[in-house]
């Protein structure tokens, strides 16, 4: 499985390369902090799998990665090359990128 750590994200997103990021965590977990990503919940996701980029890259993130880790595998099995998983997911982001981002 492909990964990227949240400084490379951190990276792009700085440099607006042209990325889709989706946030596969459940809605109350979404609402209470989130880093802007497209919200489909993990659960939806192989349902809502044509709002995907083919394109270009798509970073999958959860709160901790584990969740957008099999989100990522089950896309991938799909056909989809072009997903990665977000190492650490939101607790990452908030640790290392940005300390003011509330966790729960």
């Amino acid at each position: 499985m492909k990964e990227i750590t949240v400084q490379e994200l951190k990276s792009k997103l700085d440099a607006g390369e042209d990325i889709q990021v989706i946030d596969v965590r459940e809605t109350d977990e979404y609402q209470y902090c989130n880093i802007g990503a497209l919200h489909i919940p993990m659960g939806e996701i192989i349902m809502k799998a044509d709002q995907l980029a083919r394109d270009k890259q798509v970073v999958i993130h959860c709160k901790s990665g584990g969740r957008s880790s099999n989100v990522v595998n089950a896309l991938t099995a799909r056909g989809f090359n072009n997903v990665v998983n977000l190492r650490g997911g939101i607790l990452a982001w908030a640790e290392q990128i940005d300390p003011s981002l509330p966790t729960y």
